[in-house]
């Protein structure tokens, strides 16, 4: 008869993002993961495979689970322009809020795995495409409703937009100026004009 495992794979999952996202992926060791998850190593693997699936796992989850999704502020019904203002707002302030200097866990992975990871670099690139096209949908009803005006490329402000959110991401790690992220937020905002 098989053994039933002694711990929760979701909250294990779950303490493991944390881990990744406070150290990253090399800082951080099957050592430290056995000791913070406080699973045993064979339960880990048996349960997750390696520490690189499991760093995959904990990725596609923070990818998955945060709240509030930026698709679903940019999918909300009314107006589209007061939806995609509100996601570059809510990255800023999420930013100037980071006190533990965490960072976004996606613009992490890939300041520290790519273009060495071609697992992490598809997650990745298919994270920001679903971000892309829904910032692309927003800015597109946004010019319909006459909202952007009709001579402005709703794909290249998106891809902008896009580059930009990931940007301050990063920038918040390591400034300690909120002035700085919310200037260049502002200045983003001023293109929507």
């Amino acid at each position: 008869m098989a053994r039933s495992k002694e711990f929760d794979p979701h909250e294990a999952l779950q303490a493991a993002l944390e881990l990744f996202w406070e150290r990253g992926y090399e800082a951080t060791s099957m050592a430290d993961l056995v000791e913070r998850l406080g699973v045993a190593r064979a339960s880990l693997y048996a349960t997750f495979g390696s520490k690189h699936d499991l760093y995959l796992l904990a990725l596609r989850r923070y990818i998955e689970t945060r709240r509030p999704s930026p698709i679903e502020i940019l999918s909300q019904p009314g107006p589209a322009l007061p939806a995609v203002r509100a996601l570059v707002e809510h990255y800023a302030v999420d930013s100037v809020n980071d006190v533990r200097r965490r960072g976004c866990m996606v613009v992490n992975a890939a300041a520290e795995m790519l273009p060495g990871d071609a697992e992490v670099g598809r997650l990745l690139d298919a994270n920001w495409t679903a971000m892309e096209t829904a910032l692309t949908s927003a800015l597109t009803r946004a010019r319909a409703q006459d909202e952007l005006p009709k001579g402005r490329d709703p794909r290249a402000l998106a891809r902008f937009l896009l580059v930009f959110l990931q940007g301050l991401r990063l920038v918040s790690k390591g400034s300690p100026d909120p002035g700085r992220l919310r200037d260049a937020a502002a200045q983003a905002l001023s293109v929507l004009d």
